[in-house]
């Protein structure tokens, strides 16, 4: 199953818990927390790991390091700091809030690691009713992990992202083979949609209506568009690995519907954008 509903994951602690194994595939994961008074404590084992909040802060303690993490009211309001957790860690997390912790399968260990929000690079990608902010935080040229690579998207209300539909799914030149996770919140209460269909790899056909907690797995296949019904602004979580050990995005439009990014040309971007700072 691509989608799962908000709740469909949940266990212990987590309210979303995507393993490598109930995905069905190799090394992406994703658990997401609400903290409220009590620590969660818990090992990364073979995942290196992300932790970043969603909505409010938290303190990220581990036998050598203690990182405080500001965070942010909500997704909406620009990027958050963040913390890196290599494999084979103890990790207690004490805070209040809505925490995500993107991961990858290795082995490979790394150093802990905290980056401040002031230094996430914000790119505004498309144009016109395509427009849409990209917060790069863990992208392959920004920060060094050993798999494990996320972004978080943000679309304005009536607004296509993740546009026009691409996929990565087979060893070619300028494709790489990932397996991702989208992870959404909605504005509002909201809702959107998500693509996800068959390409040379195999048979999908997802087309979901998503709202705050829901995740869609892309094990392969073109996805996209992923579209922010008017009136409500759509955020998601991107979270990729892959067997290669050159950490890349790249990935291959479909040749339908590749033409449109010309078309970007004599655009405008959205005047929404950005949402929180300045790129």
């Amino acid at each position: 199953m691509t989608y799962l509903p908000y709740g469909k994951t949940a266990s212990g602690p987590w309210s979303v818990e995507i393993t490598p194994s109930l995905a069905g595939w190799t090394y992406s994961g994703l658990r997401i927390v609400d903290l409220t008074d009590a620590p969660v404590s818990f090992g990364t084992g073979e995942e290196e790991m992300l932790v970043l909040p969603l909505a409010g802060s938290c303190t990220v303690t581990t036998p050598g390091e203690t990182f405080e993490l500001a965070g942010r009211a909500s997704v909406f309001d620009g990027p958050s700091d963040f913390a890196y957790i290599p494999i084979s860690t103890h990790v207690t997390l004490k805070g209040a809030g809505r925490i995500a912790l993107p991961s990858a399968r290795v082995t490979r260990a790394l150093s802990p690691r905290y980056v401040a929000a002031a230094e996430v690079p914000v790119e505004i990608r498309g144009a016109g009713q395509a427009s849409r902010q990209v917060n790069n935080f863990c992208a392959p040229d920004v920060f060094d992990c050993h798999k494990l690579m996320a972004v978080e998207v943000l679309t304005p209300a009536g607004n296509w992202s993740s546009y026009p539909p691409h996929k990565h799914d087979t060893p070619n030149p300028g494709e790489a083979v990932l397996e991702e996770i989208y992870y959404f919140e909605v504005a509002d209460q909201g809702l959107g949609y998500q693509r996800v269909y068959s390409s040379e790899r195999g048979h999908i056909d997802t087309l979901a209506e998503v709202s705050s907690g829901d995740v869609v797995l892309v094990p392969y296949g073109y996805h996209g568009p992923s579209m922010a019904a008017p009136g409500y602004d759509l955020y998601y979580l991107n979270v990729l690995a892959g067997p290669a050990e050159q950490r890349t995005m790249a990935f291959c439009d479909d040749p339908r519907h590749a033409w449109i990014r010309s078309s970007w040309d004599d655009q405008l971007i959205d005047p929404r954008l950005p949402f929180g700072r300045t790129p």
